[in-house]
């Protein structure tokens, strides 16, 4: 059984930095994508950062120069760095492991690539 367990999330005033953490477990980490989403209230969910299994990044275009996604294979990790941030950074953050690809596809910010999620971390940020 995959599990996803993000962490880290909390409550910051606007331009401060957060780094939450995603463990996985149950399948092969290194053979999977990872990606990280957010949904805010009332909001579509959006794709935040994807992460291939070789460490190439890819980025929303609202979090360019912030966020920094990354991965530890080893520790079955993925995190993400965020920083600077801004009161629309406010949102339910989720991690999640592609269905069964070790590269981000194309159109990896819509989410249907991604079969494995965890329950998500707040992220509030004050202005």
């Amino acid at each position: 059984q995959v599990q996803v367990v993000e962490s880290g999330g909390g409550l910051v005033e606007a331009g401060g930095s957060l780094r939450l953490s995603c463990t996985v477990s149950g399948l092969t980490f290194d053979d999977h994508a990872m990606g990280w989403f957010r949904q805010a209230p009332g909001k579509e969910r959006e794709g935040v950062s994807c992460i291939s299994w070789k460490g190439g990044t890819y980025y929303a275009d609202s979090v360019k120069g912030r966020f920094t996604v990354s991965r530890d294979n080893a520790k079955n990790t993925l995190y993400l760095q965020m920083n600077n941030l801004k009161a629309e950074d406010t949102a339910m953050y989720y991690c999640a492991a592609e269905r069964g690809h070790d590269y981000c596809a194309g159109l990896w910010f819509i989410g249907v690539d991604f079969a494995y999620w965890g329950q998500g971390t707040q992220v509030l940020v004050s202005s």
